[in-house]
């Protein structure tokens, strides 16, 4: 009954269906973005794999260049301490609009 999956003629319907929806504008298109697509998964996963074994093991510890060298990192400055802003003297709030009588006692 299923002798072959797929036969040529398979082939030939799935492609015009392919064609008779898309178009032929729009095919080229679209190999074009799974082109670029497959290309930016294929850098990916060589990065990860590169990427892999490193991560995995721990920098090894280098000498540290002398001082005034080309490309080596600033020494460490201390941290400067925020300044306070200077607020004006605490005066009484005047109360807006007719004093409250308490009447309750």
């Amino acid at each position: 009954m299923l002798r072959n999956g797929l036969e040529p003629w398979h082939l030939l319907v799935v492609l015009a269906v392919v064609i008779l929806l898309f178009g032929s504008k729009k095919l080229p298109e679209m190999a074009r973005g799974l082109g670029k697509s497959m290309r930016i998964l294929k850098a990916e996963t060589a990065a990860m794999r590169e990427d892999g074994p490193a991560a995995e093991q721990a920098p090894a510890p280098t000498a540290a260049p002398a001082p005034g060298t080309p490309g080596t990192p600033a020494p460490p400055v201390a941290p400067v301490s925020p300044v306070a802003p200077a607020t004006a003297p605490a005066t009484a709030a005047k109360p807006e609009g007719p004093a409250r009588v308490d009447r309750s006692a």
